[in-house]
């Protein structure tokens, strides 16, 4: 029986790419072996397809459970992808091997059905924890184990150190992915494997799942005596280069029979999905991922590119050359696309010293960390921000993979992918701004779908709040970015419907059945009007009207109003038809109405607090609603507020000034309550506490109302320094909330002296001077002081 020829790769390597496809045209394989999961053989011929473009990820998840799921990405620099093409262009066999998807989902779900048990017995089961922790098969990682992580999931960075790199990446990128001659490297690397697993080191190498590592290289095996047993005689077999020597040296059948035994399956479906190199990279908590899959894809396609850069005559490396200026190019290009400098004799000096950087070291090429350095220091002028972009879109980049339209998918996915191309709204993983004008047909679709999205969980896009935009309520600014992940919540969320809007339809009835109070009600039926689906908009305001029916808690009620009065006077931008929000409003300013005064009796400081913004929001509402009838209801609720004995004074303070400008206070009647508030039968921090309800926010009352600042002043002016001191700090607190111009004119004020104005503006009486001077002589007399001359009303000097 021939033995297999074993391959160990770098998952996402260009040069492991490069070698192995050189080592599979050397060889003429009849069959391939590649690591992966068998439940995807069925979709695997996908991969030939030419509208199936890297990268993209096989998804595996069971349909009972989708959040359960395994993805495996594939770039076109990945071995694996490179070996699939050559397989399915030889016509030869392409098959998985690794442990199937359905076996490990079994294990897991057999695996949390134990925890779950032990967790609910008494202390006694706590062994019991500890032992499935031993055996891999469940529990969580000790901080211990935590620390060395890295080189659990790294072995080769044991190697690198040795080397005298820092990390594995760097080694494996100068030893592998920049190599460009002859050689068998895969023996290389099996050779030291080899040595790496058999080494007296096995605390920092051991996986942390050893069972489960042992059962997926006993499955492997399996395969590969599968193959063998069919009359295969050249087998290339593909997988990660820390098992090419379990699989190099087949251990008997039996054992590998015996470790497969009676394991646990769950049925599971596959299909092909987008995926982005972000989330490729090392860095998105990918474990096989590379920390660079920009720069990997750019030495991928170099080949091609070199053909376009200077000749290998204008240094003593052409092809490190033509690296770096290719690199380097493209970088620049991305630096003036930011309207940053970056001139061509910038990237020429860039290249030499990128180049002087790799000699210096004794590097054999360039490598990232030198060009990255030369494009800070030349292109950059030292200055490290720009290294940031450089990182996201080319280091990193966004390339986002494309997948057919026949790709087998649940039918609400399906659905999606019509309506993105009918509404010309292709996925970008790259993040971008997008203005829709809901006057426009088209853009409203788009609109009612990323609300619907939304509704789902499919956060595909996040809305912006507009403040102070000109553009009117028409417009609609989102953010929009495309993740890989959001295929597994379109699994998940085909539960409740097999397109877009019957789906958001179930998804609302079971969250307003779900919602404990008005406010979640209100706010999921301002996002069911949102998305258009007038039927559970119905749905939700009979939930709605039922609940605040019986509801107490007038706070509650007051939540409840805002989003609503804005369904009601914005409603008509979006053709909604919001009437039948109408007569819930109605009935929550009559209960709000009629329960205020009740639930602002004995508040303490916090409660009043809360009970001020409720106010001040509720207030607004009403406004906004511009129904007479609801207004006046409202005034005559404050009006009420301010009689109540003992009501806090942060309440008693906002109900007037919200009175006042509504011009049902007047000026004399509001410096007369402020006095009442001030005098000294109240305690100074009552009276504080008015203070701050009334001028809160805005402090132009006391720049253009002689009556209030005179009122205050003397309040302020009669506190002894004990009260004075207890009282300043809620006093600080109220002026701090008022705008900067505001606080300047005040203290101006002040430092004129005009601090004393004639309270007599606040009688009504007028002052009558002649009978005064009439009385002055007898009081001067009775005081024994001489009467200065001073004229008389008419002007002449009396002595």
């Amino acid at each position: 029986m021939t033995s297999p020829h074993v391959f160990g790769i770098r998952h996402h390597g260009p040069g492991s790419a490069r070698s192995l496809r050189r080592a599979l045209q050397e060889l003429k394989p009849d069959c391939l072996l590649i690591e992966g999961p068998p439940d995807a053989d069925d979709v695997l011929s996908f991969a030939t397809r030419t509208d199936l473009k890297p990268p993209v990820a096989l998804l595996l998840y069971d349909p009972e459970k989708p959040q359960r799921s395994a993805m495996y990405p594939f770039a076109r620099f990945s071995p694996e992808w490179q070996a699939i093409q050559y397989g399915f262009a030889r016509k030869i066999p392409v098959r998985f091997m690794d442990l199937p998807q359905s076996v490990q989902m079994g294990i897991a779900e057999a695996a949390e059905a134990k925890a779950a048990a032990a967790s609910a017995q008494t202390a006694k089961s706590v062994p019991d924890t500890e032992e499935d922790n031993d055996d891999g098969t469940c529990g969580n990682a000790e901080p211990a184990e935590m620390a060395n992580s890295e080189a659990h999931l790294d072995p080769l960075a044991h190697l690198a150190r040795a080397a005298g790199y820092s990390d594995s990446e760097r080694w494996w990128e100068n030893m592998v992915e920049h190599r460009r001659g002859g050689g068998d490297v895969f023996a290389a690397v099996l050779e030291a494997i080899t040595a790496l697993r058999e080494a007296a080191i096995p605390s920092a190498l051991q996986p942390f799942e050893p069972e489960r590592e042992a059962r997926r290289e006993a499955h492997m095996r399996q395969t590969i005596r599968a193959a063998q047993k069919e009359g295969f005689e050249r087998i290339a077999v593909v997988c990660g280069a820390w098992h090419a020597p379990a699989l190099a040296q087949m251990p008997s059948a039996t054992a590998d029979a015996e470790l497969l035994k009676g394991l646990p399956r769950r049925k599971v479906a596959a299909t092909w999905i987008p995926w982005t190199y972000s989330r490729l990279a090392a860095d998105s908590g990918y474990g096989a991922g590379v920390k660079s899959p920009g720069w990997y894809d750019f030495l991928w396609e170099f080949p091609a590119t070199s053909r376009r850069t200077p000749p290998a005559s204008e240094s003593p490396d052409g092809s490190g050359s033509a690296l770096s200026a290719t690199w380097l190019t493209r970088v620049a290009r991305l630096l003036r696309g930011e309207d940053l400098d970056a001139s061509s004799a910038s990237v020429i000096e860039a290249v030499r010293l990128a180049e002087t950087l790799a000699a210096l070291r004794q590097r054999p090429l360039p490598g990232l960390p030198e060009l990255n350095e030369a494009t800070q220091t030349v292109l950059c002028f030292g200055d490290p921000l720009p290294l940031r972009l450089i990182h996201d879109k080319l280091v990193v980049s966004e390339r986002l993979g494309e997948v057919p339209n026949d790709t087998p998918m649940v039918p609400l996915a399906q659905d999606l992918a019509r309506e993105q191309k009918r509404l010309r709204l292709p996925p970008e993983a790259e993040l971008r701004a997008l203005d829709l004008d809901l006057r426009k047909p088209n853009d409203l679709d788009r609109s009612r779908l990323l609300h619907r999205l939304n509704m789902l969980g499919v956060t595909w896009g996040n809305p912006e709040r507009q403040r102070g935009s000109q553009k009117g309520t028409f417009h609609e600014l989102w953010r929009l970015q495309w993740k890989p992940e959001f295929a597994v919540a379109l699994i998940e969320a085909a539960v409740w419907g097999n397109t877009i809007p019957t789906a958001a339809d179930g998804r609302i009835r079971y969250l307003a059945d779900a919602a404990a109070d008005l406010e979640a009600l209100t706010g999921l039926l301002n996002s069911t009007l949102l998305a258009d689906r007038p039927d559970a908009a119905q749905y939700l305001m009979n939930r709605l009207q039922a609940v605040a029916a019986v509801a107490s808690d007038v706070g509650h009620l007051m939540g409840a109003l805002p989003p609503l009065a804005e369904i009601l006077r914005y409603g008509n931008v979006r053709n909604t038809d919001a009437a039948m929000v109408a007569g819930v409003v109605e009935g929550l300013v009559k209960r709000i109405c009629i329960g205020l005064p009740g639930a602002c009796g004995s508040l303490n400081d916090e409660a009043a607090e809360q009970m001020f913004g409720s106010l001040v929001q509720t207030h607004a509402a009403i406004g906004l609603l511009q129904q007479a009838e609801h207004i006046q209801a409202w005034n005559e609720v404050l009006h009420h507020l301010m009689e109540l004995p003992n009501l806090h004074g942060l309440i008693a303070g906002r109900a007037a000034r919200l009175l006042h400008e509504a011009r049902e206070l007047d000026t004399a009647e509001a410096a007369r309550r402020l006095s009442l508030a001030l005098s000294i039968a109240n305690a100074p921090a009552q009276s504080a506490a008015w203070v701050d309800g009334f001028l809160r926010d805005s402090g132009i009352l006391l720049l253009h109302d002689d009556a209030l600042w005179a009122v205050l002043d003397e309040w302020v002016s009669a506190l002894s320094p004990g009260q004075f001191t207890g009282t300043l700090p809620l006093l600080r607190r109220t002026f701090s909330t008022f705008a900067n111009p505001e606080r300047r004119q005040l203290g101006e004020r002040v430092a004129r002296g005009a601090t004393r104005r004639r309270v007599g503006t606040i009688s009504s009486t007028e002052f009558d001077e002649t009978r005064a001077d009439a009385a002055l002589p007898l009081v001067a007399a009775m005081l024994g002081l001489s009467m200065p001359d001073r004229p008389n009303s008419q002007g002449v000097t009396t002595d």
